[in-house]
């Protein structure tokens, strides 16, 4: 069989080499578009493209003029697209630079301790739904965020839950920021994070959910999110947000992430996952007591409660 494929690549003078070569390049490509995809990069790459296919057309009809133009725009373009695609340039670097599933090797981390910080970030996390108070906590794992967490205020105290409900209180100073914890240690508070940029016709994100994406696409972080409005909790991973999750099911989430080369949260829980603009239904929350909804006789909202809306404000 072998044989008679390679009778038939020399037949057609295709050497394999060649397919290798067409498959790293598309492969190479389609790696390309997937960073750009859903940002404003796209409009920008349809606009080189244009003027790319103006150019071939100057050369084809021998407009010598418009060709020179083209040609020296073309220098300063280099520099304009670094410029303008550095966002996606840093990404790109970021995850070949990534060593992995190697990482454990670098800098292993005991299960026991996993477990630990698992159970000590979903117990505070539900502890803030409980009582509304909206939170954004980054979990660092392979990707160093030490100059992110600059812009907040250094902390380097022991993780725990009475620690990370007490800065995420309405009325402290740092409850507005983000929380970076690396390892079993609280790094920084009020750590002030960079907006995903949300494509056309998405579903509207609040500053906490935008912050958490951004991060999470930037780098391999994970982010625990606490609505304000609704008391829901998210975890994003990769720019994927799993949704409505309780302490038990975060708990399960983290230890599977944290973990080296550990599956992603879909897989841990066995959920839908919803890239930021593109997300499943979810369940309407209730409050407790309140009968759920029949298909015979739907039940009315709780008074004076707002309904769980799609768009969690904060």
């Amino acid at each position: 069989m072998i044989e008679q494929l390679r009778g038939l690549l020399s037949s057609l003078e295709i050497q394999p080499i060649t397919i290798v070569d067409v498959g790293l390049t598309a492969l190479l490509i389609y790696g390309a578009f997937s960073l750009i995809r859903g940002t404003r990069a796209v409009r920008l790459v349809i606009g080189v493209m244009v003027l790319y296919g103006v150019y071939v057309a100057a050369q084809f009809f021998g407009l010598q003029l418009l060709s020179q133009v083209l040609q020296a725009g073309a220098f300063v373009g280099l520099v304009g697209v670094v410029v303008v695609f550095q966002p996606e340039l840093r990404r790109a670097l970021e995850r070949i630079g990534r060593v992995g599933s190697l990482g454990w090797l670098l800098n292993p981390t005991p299960g026991g301790a996993i477990e630990r910080v698992a159970a000590d970030l979903a117990r505070a996390a539900a502890a803030l739904a409980a009582q509304r108070h909206g939170a954004l906590i980054i979990v660092e794992r392979e990707t160093g965020l030490g100059d992110t967490a600059e812009s907040g205020v250094m902390l380097h105290a022991d993780l725990s839950p009475e620690l990370l409900t007490t800065l995420f209180m309405p009325r402290s100073a740092l409850h507005d920021g983000a929380v970076i914890v690396r390892g079993d240690r609280i790094v920084a508070a009020g750590v002030i994070l960079d907006l995903a940029e949300l494509p056309p016709h998405s579903e509207r994100l609040g500053t906490r959910h935008r912050a958490a994406a951004s991060i999470t696409e930037q780098t391999d972080a994970l982010a625990i999110v606490v609505s304000e409005e609704t008391g829901a909790i998210a975890l994003a991973e990769r720019g994927r947000f799993v949704r409505q999750l309780d302490e038990e099911r975060l708990r399960v989430a983290l230890a599977a992430l944290l973990r080296p080369g550990g599956a992603r949260a879909r897989e841990a829980l066995n959920l839908p996952t919803s890239r930021r603009g593109v997300h499943p239904a979810r369940p309407q929350l209730r409050r407790r007591g309140t009968p759920r909804a029949t298909a015979a006789s739907p039940a009315p909202p709780a008074s004076g409660t707002p309904a769980a809306s799609g768009a969690e404000r904060r």
